[in-house]
């Protein structure tokens, strides 16, 4: 065997040794310890005090030997941990072979033992082992594996596709924890490929047969681009990219480079001049701004095309250098030299948009798509310019001046349209307040009868009323009178009985009726009869004919 394997069995007994000394050294035994018997205590309790100091040592011995067999038999792997076993006995191995191949050889074995505990599946005297940690690939990382015992790879071969071949492994480990032999692998951390947005990611295979003239694609819009990009599984350029993302590719594997394939602006003013020979032979130059991309679909092409490797991969420099940059000199060469000198003076519109359509054209089998392409400025020869520029000044007053009379008419007219709008606009006024007069006298004027009628009406309620109350009073009067009369009869009749009852002496009646009026009023009355003026009352009820009788003055009227 060579020094390496020496050293890994080296490793794998210094391992055991600390092992069996762990498993054989046996801490100080702390516990309490009896205090001596005096020679007064009977013999019976020092029996059972020996028996019980031997019945402590045989448990002691019996955990040792048990923690002992269970260290030795028995292998635990904790968590995030794996073992790596070594056969101590079996068949010895070749000098070329490093690991064993299977478990009956000797020497390190390929297989690691996962997480857990393994009981008396390994015999000590023909295993032993070691713990490590298991190999940890933190976020944002991958791991490559490099198979360190095997065969030799073949000549052109880079990885090593057999497990028993020697080298890089394809694929990746993704982040995480995994058991990895050590002696078996070594593990190297890489970057994962990142694709940002408006980017494009061009594989390329640095393993794989090498192809073919049929392993290519064909490009039926040019022929010449046949021997570009290889099909999948060949070594060379592929044509499917990768969009933006992430993604976990072995470096030893697989290249990505990146193509921008966002919007990208070229001012060929700033760097390079665009001058050309007029038809009438003045030299003209102008300034141009090209704004463009790499076409998405076009990317991988585009790449294999420009790419130069002492611009760090950037194809945009390359792009602008020897796709732009000849296409806007060829057209400008060709297109200027059928335009005089004054054309470009005069007007540029038809020059602009065929070096836009031109520049389309050009570009685009190359996959490079021309957004916009616009001249900013043009640069015609001072032989012409300024004659050119002040027959133009002219040409720009006199339509100035032109723009100015029209101007001033349009103005007189617009002053015109706006008094008539305003003249019109008080006549609708004038209108709408004669109508409103109108209208509110005409409401004034109902309201007015309304309110007539109506007191016309109450004037003629009242003055049914006055007639109604006018005869009611007649007739309450003439039935009042009627009563009186009728009573004024009655009492007639009766007085008319009275009277005849008296033989028609109406004077007789008068005088009964006074003295039955009066008689009722007094009680007692004294009076002169001769002289009396109360006596004089009743001279108007005697008869002139009768002879007046003087009564004695002691005489006292009648009593009741």
């Amino acid at each position: 065997m060579d020094n390496a394997s020496e050293v890994l069995f080296d490793n794998f007994d210094q391992a055991q040794r600390e092992q069996a000394r762990d498993a054989t050294d046996s801490p100080p035994d702390s516990g309490d310890t009896d205090p001596p018997e005096s020679d007064d205590r009977p013999s019976g309790s020092s029996s059972g005090g020996r028996w019980l100091a031997a019945a402590a040592g045989l448990l002691v011995f019996g955990l040792g030997t048990l923690a002992t067999t269970y260290r030795s038999f028995v292998i635990d792997v904790p968590a995030g941990h794996m073992a790596v076993l070594l056969r101590k006995t079996g068949t010895d191995l070749t000098n070329q072979d490093e690991l064993a191949k299977g478990p009956s050889f000797k020497g390190i074995q390929p297989e690691v033992l996962h997480e857990g505990r393994y009981f008396f599946q390994y015999n000590p005297y023909d295993w032993s082992w070691e713990v490590l940690p298991q190999v940890v690939i933190p976020n944002g990382k991958l791991g490559v594996l490099v198979r360190l015992a095997g065969d030799d790879l073949p000549p052109g071969e880079l990885l090593a596709r057999e497990e028993n071949q020697k080298g890089i492994v394809p694929g990746v480990l993704q982040p995480g924890r995994h058991d990895v032999n050590p002696y078996l692998y070594r593990v190297e951390q890489h970057d994962p490929v990142v694709v940002p947005a408006g980017f494009k990611g061009v594989r390329t295979n640095l393993t794989g047969p090498i192809p073919e003239a049929s392993d290519y694609w064909e490009d039926p819009r040019d022929p010449r681009h046949k021997l570009l990009l290889v099909k999948p599984g060949f070594r060379g350029v592929e044509r499917d990219t990768l969009d933006p993302g992430t993604y976990f590719l072995n470096p030893y594997e697989v290249a990505v480079s990146l193509v921008d394939c966002r919007n990208q602006r070229f001012n060929l003013g700033e760097t390079r001049e665009l001058s050309f020979p007029s038809k009438d032979g003045f030299w003209v130059s102008l300034d141009s701004i090209v704004e463009f991309r790499v076409r998405p679909d076009m990317a991988a092409q585009v790449f294999v095309l420009y790419n130069e490797p002492i611009n760090g991969g950037q194809i945009d420099e390359e792009v602008m250098r020897k796709v732009i940059l000849p296409a806007a000199r060829s057209f400008c060469r060709l297109q200027g030299s059928n335009n005089s000198g004054r054309d470009f003076i005069q007007g540029r519109t038809q020059f602009q948009d065929n070096y836009q359509t031109t520049m389309k054209e050009a570009c685009e089998p190359l996959g490079i798509e021309v957004i916009q392409a616009l001249i900013t400025k043009i640069n015609p020869p001072r032989q012409i310019a300024e004659p050119v520029q002040e027959r133009e000044i002219a040409k720009q007053k006199a339509e100035q001046y032109t723009q100015q009379i029209l101007q001033q008419k349009s103005e007189a007219k617009l002053a015109i349209e706006k008094e008539l709008v305003l003249q019109k606009q008080a006549l609708v006024t004038a209108e709408q307040s004669v109508v409103r007069e109108t209208t509110q006298s005409k409401r004034e004027q109902q309201v007015a009868v309304t309110k007539a009628e109506e007191k016309l009406s109450v004037a003629r309620l009242h003055l049914e009323a006055a007639r109604d109350e006018a005869e009611a009073i007649r007739a309450r009067g003439n039935g009042a009178a009627q009563v009186t009369r009728l009573k004024n009869e009655a009492e007639a009749a009766g007085w008319k009985q009275s009277v005849a009852a008296y033989d028609g002496d109406g004077q007789r009646f008068a005088q009964y009726v006074l003295y039955q009026k009066l008689a009722g009023a007094y009680r007692q009355l004294m009076v002169n009869t001769a002289d009396s003026p109360l006596m004089k009352i009743f001279e108007g009820f005697t008869p002139r004919e009768l002879p007046r009788t003087r009564l004695p003055s002691s005489e006292v009227a009648g009593q009741k």
